[in-house]
């Protein structure tokens, strides 16, 4: 029996197989989660299938911004859980959790492997990683060049707690002859700001844990961990802990 977690995110869907016996991850992958959650669904068990993993062999189970699109799950779990769970698989034990989405910002608090509290941020709220896809796209950069330019700027403080109007005060710094550097500083301040504000919330002398896509980035770890004044931790499969969490449970 295999037991395969689908996590469909606003921008990436992840999923992964794990050996319930040996509690191990055969396979895991990330793709775009294009326009349509059902589509992509069914995309991945597609390819699941075609890598030998059999539908009628397998138990799965679904989570995400679109999971009650995959209407071929055995199980539907909201993020929170399966974050919770995927993070003390991946080895964040007692430490707070934070999962920076790409419509909305989670803070999950854990006794052990239990989700006991959790905060979210407003999706309107200029803290997530579709905020940063907007800003990128308008300073005409791919994601990597937006990080490559920051580390290189002068930062700037943003005022606006909305994408929507956040965008409009970038225009605006753009008009005025601001240099891109320190447009993509500012905006990575302000998400690392707004993150860390909701993190210290439910503060945590064990530290904290990130996972989502942004797990791996060095330069968001460092900021946040600057911000929040502690320990931050992560795991090279970070961004899979809802898919993990999803099929271990």
């Amino acid at each position: 029996m295999y037991y395969i977690g689908i996590d469909i995110g606003s921008t990436a869907s992840k999923f992964v197989v794990i050996n319930n016996e040996k509690n191990e991850i055969l396979y895991k992958e990330v793709i775009s989660s294009g326009w349509n959650s059902k589509e992509t669904g069914r995309l991945i068990i597609n390819k699941l299938e075609s890598l030998g993993y059999s539908r009628k062999e397998s138990h799965i189970t679904a989570t995400g911004y679109g999971r009650i699109a995959v209407d071929f799950a055995d199980k539907v779990i909201t993020e929170i859980t399966a974050h919770g769970k995927g993070a003390h698989f991946l080895g964040s034990k007692d430490k707070t959790v934070i999962d920076i989405g790409g419509q909305d910002t989670k803070v999950i608090v854990q006794n052990e492997d239990r989700v006991v509290d959790f905060l979210m941020n407003d999706k309107c709220s200029a803290g997530t990683g579709k905020f940063l896809e907007v800003m990128a796209n308008r300073l005409g950069l791919d994601l990597d060049e937006f990080f490559q330019m920051a580390k290189n700027g002068k930062d700037i403080e943003l005022s606006s707690t909305c994408t929507v109007f956040a965008e409009s005060e970038v225009v605006s710094l753009m008009g005025k002859g601001t240099k891109r550097e320190d447009i993509a500083s500012g905006v990575i301040n302000s998400i690392v700001s707004k993150v860390s504000k909701l993190a210290q919330k439910k503060s945590n002398p064990e530290g904290y844990f990130l996972t989502g896509g942004f797990s791996n980035n060095t330069y968001i770890m460092k900021s946040l961990e600057e911000k929040l004044a502690s320990k931050l931790y992560s795991h090279p499969d970070g961004r899979f802990a809802g898919a993990i969490g999803a099929a271990i449970l």
